[in-house]
């Protein structure tokens, strides 16, 4: 086990708010990762996700390159994009024009989960089978990344040569099998999807096979913080987290809502259950009760790193709770 803190990096879910629209959560979205800058953080990262009013992600590209703008080490990145719903082809244009922008620090994470339902896939145009070829598919938008040193007509400019960093993402034992074939740096969704969180690192690490990019296995795992001076003020602000997967089994992904001061009087037993079940993988509280899990979870797990999301409504609260989470964790701020 390493004895120094591992690395912190940033999930963020470009959340749109009651109150506000798609336009102030992409602004805070520079905010933030400017902020998680300034702290620290290791990687900022955002995920595809598409026909959802409360996340304004969906043009993952775009949205890090407006993210990007003002930061001068954090690496950015997708956690993910959906290849499935996309040409290996475009996805290299994509981000090769961001490795231009940001040369050196950008990262491509790739899962194979749609993203949305199976009616917005249609509208997408993403054939049923395309989950199938997803490995094929990694290797091929791999591919268009390689130096162009030889003759040929089809060339993913600028992606072709460009320096990237490619990563498999998922919540089950498929990702890590593919990651450890691939000698891939390997990140777990278990802020969302705890449940396989242990069975799919243990087989990650034990199936690794070193590659050009990757001579050890590396894994992030996914973690949601919110840290405040209290503990009381900690679980306030998670409610907002709380009530937007109460939401999921409502069938109602609505805007992200203020905090509440007691969540018991939200949601049914029966919903307390399944939102506490996939929100298992959480750390709330003070500074030192953040730091204290944190080291819980690495001890239990052995992650090389973690990525953590930390859904609160207001900015500056969130902005307060990154910047304990920081130097509760001993980041060297930049």
């Amino acid at each position: 086990m390493q004895t120094n803190p591992i690395p912190l990096s940033l999930l963020d879910l470009v959340r749109v708010r009651e109150g506000f629209d798609a336009a102030d959560a992409l602004h805070e979205a520079q905010g933030i990762a400017t902020h998680a800058d300034r702290l620290g953080f290791n990687r900022y990262w955002v995920a595809e996700h598409h026909n959802m009013e409360s996340i304004a992600s969906a043009a993952t590209s775009v949205v890090l390159a407006h993210a990007g703008q003002h930061t001068k080490r954090i690496r950015i990145g997708s956690g993910g994009i959906m290849l499935p719903n996309h040409a290996p082809y475009i996805i290299a244009e994509q981000f090769g024009t961001l490795a231009a922008l940001y040369p050196g620090r950008v990262d491509l994470g790739l899962g194979r989960a749609p993203g949305t339902d199976q009616a917005t896939l249609q509208a997408i145009r993403t054939p049923p089978a395309a989950a199938g070829r997803f490995p094929q598919e990694v290797i091929e938008l791999m591919n268009w990344f390689a130096p162009a040193d030889e003759p040929g007509y089809v060339r993913a400019w600028p992606a072709a040569g460009a320096e990237m960093a490619f990563w498999i993402l998922g919540s089950s034992d498929f990702g890590a099998m593919l990651a450890a074939q691939l000698g891939l740096p390997y990140g777990f969704a278990s802020h969302f999807a705890p449940d396989y969180l242990d069975d799919a690192l243990h087989i990650y690490r034990s199936r690794f096979q070193p590659s050009s990019q990757l001579k050890a296995p590396h894994a992030m795992v996914g973690v949601n913080v919110i840290c405040a001076e209290t503990r009381a003020e900690a679980h306030r602000l998670f409610t907002t987290a709380q009530m937007s997967f109460t939401g999921i089994f409502r069938g109602h992904r609505g805007l992200s809502q203020p905090p509440i001061d007691d969540i018991n009087t939200y949601w049914t037993p029966r919903e307390q259950a399944q939102v506490q079940r996939m929100l298992g993988c959480t750390v709330v509280g003070t500074p030192s009760e953040v730091k204290a899990g944190l080291q819980a979870l690495q001890t239990r797990t052995g992650a090389d790193e973690f990525i953590i999301v930390s859904d609160i409504w207001d900015p500056e609260a969130r902005r307060r709770s990154l910047a304990l989470t920081a130097e509760a964790w001993g980041l060297t701020p930049a």
